[in-house]
């Protein structure tokens, strides 16, 4: 991982070694074929998000997704949305996240499925994207901008490399009416490194930066019974002891209206 930039997590939160290694195990233990595994069976493990797959679909079929399209995946870790979009939708992801082990994992997973002439990835800062300007049909975030406190430059720098007429995908948790949030949290151990807008805000900081609002979806019902990871998923994986205090804080979170979800496509002018 690069170095940590102010107040964002560093590589001693996100980082882990032999990780690809642990997920290949894992998904040895629970049957699937090392060899040739599908997307569905990655999906424990590479779909590090709300709503795991299905959410990655349901944002796919809002932003009405073709065939072709050039997707940047801005915070895509392990690669499990974009090489969704690369099987399920015919896209062409790039994949750019700042944890190096991510995206050597996502590089072997993908490999495996053979989709690497679909899905590249890249070790970089979604606050400096190493790409020039229009150089992608839509942008793609999910569930990856809650680490980021300068939300502007991140929504500005998505807006350069977005081609006029393309869009911004869009899912992140967003904070709810109750405030403030219960941690430890996926992301975050606590507030010095977690920055959620209320959904209001995150609206006019898109929009500000030059994007029209499409669609916009309050998807918190939808997630609200999801059963909690099991052992052989990713969150296990990573958070390993830390992932009981980490659901029941999430639970809390949304049973007590701290943390809502959304999902949102924006056209780029």
């Amino acid at each position: 991982m690069d170095d940590a930039k102010p107040n964002q997590p560093s590589g001693d939160y996100w980082g882990r070694a032999g990780l690809a290694e642990a997920i290949l195990a894992a998904l040895s233990a629970s049957g699937k074929d090392l060899d040739a595994p599908t997307i569905d069976d990655l999906a424990p493990f590479d779909q590090f998000h709300a709503g795991g797959k299905p959410a990655t679909e349901r944002l796919a079929r809002l932003a009405e997704l073709a065939p072709g399209t050039r997707v940047l995946d801005v915070g895509g870790g392990l690669g499990g949305p974009a090489r969704t979009l690369a099987r399920m939708f015919g896209c062409r992801v790039t994949v750019v996240d700042l944890t190096d082990s991510y995206v050597r994992a996502g590089e072997l997973l993908t490999a495996r499925t053979g989709l690497d002439d679909r899905v590249t990835f890249h070790v970089g800062d979604a606050l400096e994207l190493p790409f020039e300007n229009g150089a992608f049909d839509v942008a793609w975030m999910q569930n990856s901008g809650m680490n980021v406190a300068d939300k502007r430059r991140l929504y500005a720098g998505l807006h350069r490399v977005v081609r006029p007429g393309g869009r911004f995908a869009l899912q992140e948790p967003m904070a709810g009416p109750v405030q403030p949030i219960l941690y430890p949290v996926m992301w975050a151990r606590d507030a010095s490194t977690s920055f959620l807008m209320a959904p209001a805000e995150a609206r006019a900081h898109v929009e500000g930066a030059g994007f029209r609002v499409r669609a916009w979806d309050d998807i918190t019902a939808e997630f609200a019974n999801a059963p909690p990871p099991g052992p052989h998923t990713l969150q296990t994986i990573v958070m390993g002891d830390a992932l009981p205090a980490i659901t029941e804080a999430l639970r809390r979170n949304g049973e007590e209206g701290r943390i809502v979800n959304v999902q949102a496509i924006f056209d780029r002018p």
